[in-house]
């Protein structure tokens, strides 16, 4: 079973691999050749002419929100990979708070069950505290060995500095990061960034400081006790500048950041729709054009959605009692190489680092390689293709985006993973099945 991707631009930066106008032939999922066609490469094939087009290694979304088990109203496990491929990723990780919480084996099995066909690998990120209450710790060693690839209390801060310390010191064992969502809980009332625009709507403010706060928590223990931190969707211009810092010092912090945070800003709360509302808010231009500068030297390593679907009948209330989140894994790529690569803020090679490469590294994955005989992990995309978000037209269950209607270029237009291929909206088996 023969597979020809022809006339593509073949780029892995972590392999230093850079083809331009070649192809690539996969022999039952697998590598078999990377260069020019010869008349029997051809013989008995399947092509598939993806002229212009990057191939790189899979995308990877390190912060998703797949719902099941619990809400799978809102999106479940297939769902949600069914959306991370038409976004072009091949693989993300979900977020622990579901219903059951992952904090348990038992979901962590769970999760595996339900994706284990799928072309979209799916990691868990366990819960750091039982029910993530904060209050007690759940079991890291038996998560870690279940498969878990870091833990997190995520929606909230892990509550108390004793407990984020314990936190880090069994998470070090296992040489897994503990992802914090930064916020100080004192301060996390609002509805919508502190500002201007929040005094204007009459909208309960949620001040920056709060981020930052926890920012710099963070970041001194992990100096202190010798373990990695990775700091979720950052939004403020001094949380960026106090992760600079950090690792300027060689302590074991790393960051990332939503689409949402360098696309938008507070103003777009002003016509009080709620999928503007999101937790970090929305901040101001000065923490959007900081974000970009942290993209472009490396303080901030990775792009992830924080995809957070919603039922519309929560999402339409008044804007301080609705949920924060919108979906992302659609549109992540799109924003990403239209504002980032076509403004110069990024080159492609860099926008692979973000999206697949260092992701992967921060939760201790193994990164696609090019190389004969290696399973095909691919993303193919292409950075002029032109095109309008429409929600409707979203594989997630939910439809919740501030983006439907925006007009983008570049997009994915493929993805290759274990054995199956989705290309135009088709599912399509790479395997001999004879």
């Amino acid at each position: 079973m023969k597979t020809i991707l022809k006339n593509v631009n073949v780029i892995n930066p972590a392999e230093k691999v850079n083809l331009r106008g070649t192809n690539i032939i996969l022999n039952n999922g697998l590598i078999e050749k990377i260069g020019e066609l010869k008349f029997e490469d051809t013989s008995n094939a399947e092509e598939f002419d993806f002229s212009g087009c990057y191939v790189a290694p899979g995308f990877f979304d390190m912060h998703v929100h797949l719902r099941e088990p619990g809400r799978e109203d809102e999106e479940t496990v297939v769902t949600g990979c069914n959306s991370a491929a038409s976004g072009g990723f091949t693989g993300v990780a979900c977020m622990p708070n579901t219903e059951p919480t992952i904090d348990s084996a038992e979901v962590v099995n769970f999760i595996k069950k339900q994706a284990k066909d799928h072309l979209v690998d799916v990691h868990s990120v366990a819960a750091a505290t039982i029910g993530r209450k904060g209050d007690q710790l759940s079991p890291m060693a038996e998560l870690a060995e279940a498969g878990a690839v870091a833990f997190s209390d995520d929606g909230a801060a892990i509550k108390t500095a004793s407990i984020l310390k314990r936190v880090i010191e069994y998470s070090s064992i296992y040489k897994l990061p503990v992802i914090e969502h930064c916020e100080d809980e004192s301060l996390s009332n609002g509805a919508m960034n502190e500002g201007l625009n929040s005094t204007f709507l009459g909208l309960p403010p949620l001040p920056s400081v709060s981020e930052d706060l926890i920012v710099i928590r963070d970041i001194q223990m992990a100096e202190y006790v010798g373990g990695k931190v990775h700091i979720a969707h950052i939004s403020t211009k001094n949380a960026v500048a106090l992760v600079r810092e950090a690792k300027k010092k060689g302590i074991q912090v790393t960051a990332e950041v939503t689409p949402h945070h360098f696309t938008l800003t507070d103003d777009a709360v002003k016509s009080y729709d709620t999928n503007a509302k999101m937790s970090p808010p929305l901040r101001t231009h000065e923490d959007v054009d900081a974000i970009i500068e942290g993209l472009a030297d490396g303080t901030i390593d990775c792009i992830a959605s924080d995809h957070a679907p919603h039922s519309p009948e929560e999402k339409e209330a008044e804007f301080q009692f609705a949920p924060n989140g919108i979906v992302g894994l659609e549109t992540a790529v799109g924003l990403s190489v239209s504002e980032l690569v076509h403004k110069k803020k990024l080159t492609v090679e860099d926008l692979i680092f973000k999206l697949s490469i260092n992701p992967r590294k921060i939760l201790s994955l193994p990164l696609p390689e090019f190389k004969v005989g290696e399973e095909a992990n691919f993303t193919i995309f292409d950075i002029n293709k032109i095109w309008t978000v429409d929600i409707t037209k979203f594989k997630s269950k939910s439809k919740n985006s501030p983006f439907d209607r925006r007009l983008l270029t570049g997009n994915s237009v493929a993805v290759i993973n274990k054995g199956k291929m989705f290309n135009n909206n088709k599912w399509i088996s790479l395997l001999n099945t004879d």
